[in-house]
């Protein structure tokens, strides 16, 4: 009908590029934010959080429900109980989208009956295998249908967001990890997931996840114990975890354990050379996907574009490739000259971007840089600008 109608498809087109510049300018605030926090560690948490409850627009009207999922269900729970996280970002239009919630029916409600339609499982596998019980945790494939069942009803749509059907709801309870859910509306299924946050092996799920994004690939097993006693102690009270995580020594070796993704090493790029939140959000559309959203693909994370529900690789060899690399030092070379003028001289750069980490060889290096725009280059380059 939009081909046919001129006017129909002249619509379309503007709703979409409506929609795509609302996701661009809800990247653009979310890097201003990460730029201009006085807590970068409540920044990070956020971004950890995003990156748990991984999702992906499929098509130009749902490119900002990522960005609004941030918005919604990550930062207005932070320090709250992972319950409630968990609920926010189950029911958010973003999630039920990705997940394909909308074709899931039961099988024996009267929607279901008269269309012949039946259930999908991807929400509620990737709710026990990546939010809440982990791969690996004890629980069937009886299990995962049973909440299936259970949250048939759930629907997102461009028109009213969210909604719930109660005519597409499977009629009767489920029984999930042995326990029985009934009733109408929403309480079950949250009543479900609250159960599921609260279960040990999320409890132990989260406990381990953390501390490998924010400490190591590899986190000291006493670490990962202390958070997940303080998570099971308190009901999954998320300021209670981040605090035994942060008084643990395991996390405050003086290693820098972790490789930089892509969009740490900008962003930290962009503070080093004094750029501001203010700055970020002038800086005009081509020249904010040229210089930052286009080479962070090129070093392999396309922003907003995880391959799968499982978001964003923790580990070193996932970053540190000779393709990541290379896009890495393109960057350093190429792009600051641009972004700042005039270029700030190499070795306060370097003591101003790696602190006590400017080692005494890189120094000299940047030092004797045949150019500024070298001797800077140099120290994004260098291996203590790449991990944190």
């Amino acid at each position: 009908m939009a081909q046919k109608d001129p006017s129909l498809r002249d619509a379309f087109q503007t709703a979409n590029r409506e929609a795509t510049l609302a996701a661009e300018t809800g990247v653009r605030a979310q890097f201003a934010r990460a730029l201009d926090a006085e807590d970068g560690f409540r920044e990070r948490l956020c971004a950890f959080w995003a990156d748990h409850f991984t999702t992906k627009a499929r098509s130009a009207p749902e490119r900002p429900l990522p960005g609004t999922l941030v918005h919604d269900a990550v930062r207005p729970y932070l320090t709250a109980r992972f319950e409630d996280m968990l609920i926010a970002a189950t029911l958010h239009p973003a999630m039920l989208a990705y997940l394909d919630q909308s074709a899931s029916t039961g099988p024996q409600s009267l929607f279901g009956k008269r269309r012949n339609r039946g259930v999908n499982e991807n929400l509620a596998r990737e709710l026990m295998e990546l939010h809440s019980l982990g791969v690996g945790a004890t629980y069937a494939q009886a299990d995962v249908q049973q909440m299936a069942l259970l949250l048939t009803g759930l629907e997102a749509n461009p028109r009213d967001g969210f909604v719930f059907h109660a005519d597409r709801a499977e009629p009767g309870a489920e029984v999930v990890l042995g326990k029985s859910y009934g009733g109408e509306g929403l309480a079950p299924i949250k009543a479900a997931l609250v159960d599921l946050a609260r279960h040990p092996a999320t409890a132990a799920h989260i406990a381990g996840k953390l501390p490998t994004h924010f400490v190591s690939d590899h986190p000291d097993p006493d670490l990962v114990a202390g958070m997940t006693a303080a998570y099971v102690a308190t009901d999954g009270a998320l300021l209670d975890v981040y605090a035994a995580m942060l008084n643990h020594p395991a996390a405050w070796a003086p290693e820098q354990r972790k490789a930089r993704q892509p969009v740490d090493f900008v962003l930290a790029a962009l503070r080093a050379f004094g750029v501001t939140g203010d700055g970020l959000r002038r800086m005009g559309r081509g020249p904010f996907s040229r210089m930052l959203l286009k080479p962070m693909a090129l070093m392999g994370q396309d922003w907003q574009q995880p391959i799968g529900p499982d978001g964003w690789a923790e580990a070193a060899e996932a970053w540190i490739t000779p393709q990541g690399l290379g896009a890495r030092i393109a960057w350093a070379m190429e792009v600051p000259g641009r972004l700042v003028t005039p270029m700030p001289d190499p070795v306060a750069f370097a003591k101003v971007a790696l602190g006590p980490a400017a080692d005494e060889r890189l120094l000299w290096a940047v030092a004797r840089a045949e150019s500024k725009r070298e001797g800077v280059g140099l120290v994004l380059a260098s291996p203590a600008f790449n991990r944190r």
